[in-house]
């Protein structure tokens, strides 16, 4: 059997009117991601402003110990909605199935509204990135439904963390 492998995960959050103390969302990431056994790598509460969250992301895609970045917030279709905007432009590789995997298992929690997420996936300097709606139940339909078996080693046929380079170089 194949053993667990903690990573090391970046929580971002994007609002224009949350504070860490009010982030439900990012809180709830959190307590997903340690729950399972992963660790939190940094956390970070950022406006709306496609410059700024990108810089932020660029960051942590450039930071070794970094493998793994999720995004709540800035997904949607009003106001100044941008992450898909200020991320997409840093994916090495997009991961196209994720947008249609989330889609699909929110449509039976919140119907078609689910059409309004614009929530995507992709691959940066071999960090991978998951940008989510700013819904805590989003948070917890993706972490339950995808992430939390994607981000373990031992799901199979397939998981991501086989694909990072940075868990190749540890393992050979």
């Amino acid at each position: 059997m194949t053993d667990f492998v903690p990573l090391t995960i970046a929580v971002l959050t994007v609002s224009d009117s949350r504070t860490l103390e009010t982030d439900t969302s990012g809180q709830a990431l959190i307590e997903h991601l340690t729950g399972a056994g992963h660790l939190l790598g940094e956390r970070a509460l950022v406006r709306d402003d496609r410059y700024v969250l990108r810089a932020v992301v660029s960051r942590w895609i450039a930071d070794p110990k970094i493998q793994v970045v999720i995004s709540t917030g800035g997904t949607g279709l009003t106001g100044r909605d941008s992450t898909p905007e200020a991320i997409k432009p840093l994916f090495d590789k997009d991961i196209e199935g994720f947008g249609e995997l989330f889609r699909a298992v929110s449509y039976d929690e919140i119907g078609t509204s689910t059409l309004q997420s614009r929530a995507l996936a992709g691959l940066a300097n071999g960090t991978v990135i998951f940008c989510l709606p700013g819904s805590t139940g989003a948070c917890r339909t993706a972490w339950t439904k995808i992430l939390e078996p994607q981000l373990d080693r031992r799901h199979r046929p397939c998981n991501f963390v086989e694909l990072l380079p940075r868990f190749q170089e540890s393992a050979s």
